[in-house]
């Protein structure tokens, strides 16, 4: 079977793809069964999946990163779209922000490779892939909506929220602050998928915001921004 391009769903928006009507598909891969959902928009077929699951029940340190890439390889996918609720370290960088990430630095110490048992070096200098993105933005544009054209992603393992000092560390290095990007990145690269990510500001970083975080503001963001950033994924998965 080949479907034209995925769709991951992080916080918000997996349920979201999850209840586009389709046709449910079960991948099996050497990391457990891949669950998700074949939608068809106009003439493109669209594998969705949710990065939490259904329910938002995934932590991010425990999301099968290397299952959801090898999913998307044996459906032979051109592409692969997601959606990453993100802290922002930009004090001009407020809620509602929809960043095209261009970059990453990955700090969870996950360690995660497809190349446990051979020695592999595979090169990074497009951590994330330039048609995809270019896809996105041409999208955005079209739909009207205002994405920030290059945006450095910072993964960290979570599945707690940073403290107030290593914000201040971290805003000498990037943009963003997530659980979860980075290692999609890296698992879709590593298998040859071309991989972009979309990410929606959700709140200021710890220190930053002068607010205490919590998960039930990230959640009532991403409905705010749900709606336009699904438009937007279908809009760019059709132009792969």
């Amino acid at each position: 079977m080949r479907v034209d391009a995925a769709l991951i769903g992080g916080t918000g928006i997996g349920d979201r793809l999850l209840a586009i009507p389709g046709r449910p598909i079960h991948v099996p891969t050497p990391y457990g069964t891949i669950r998700g959902r074949i939608i068809q928009v106009e003439s493109t077929s669209i594998v969705v999946f949710s990065r939490h699951s259904a329910g938002h029940k995934v932590p991010p340190h425990k999301v099968p990163y290397l299952g959801l890439s090898w999913a998307c390889k044996r459906l032979d996918v051109r592409a692969c779209f997601s959606t990453a609720a993100v802290g922002s370290l930009r004090e001009d960088w407020p809620a509602g922000t929809l960043v095209n990430c261009s970059d990453f630095v990955d700090f969870s110490s996950r360690n995660l490779t497809r190349f446990d048992n051979t020695v592999e070096h595979i090169d990074f200098s497009e951590a994330f892939g330039n048609g995809p993105r270019k896809a996105l933005q041409n999208s955005a544009q079209e739909l009207g909506l205002e994405l920030q054209t290059k945006g450095i992603y910072l993964n960290l393992n979570g599945p707690r929220y940073e403290t107030a000092h290593e914000v201040q560390v971290l805003r000498a290095v990037g943009d963003i602050v997530g659980m979860t990007a980075g290692s999609e990145a890296i698992a879709m690269r590593e298998i040859g998928v071309p991989y972009a990510c979309l990410a929606i500001v959700t709140n200021l970083a710890a220190g930053i915001s002068q607010i205490p975080l919590s998960h039930e503001d990230v959640v009532a963001q991403m409905k705010i921004s749900g709606e336009c950033a699904v438009q937007l994924l279908l809009k760019a998965a059709q132009k792969v």
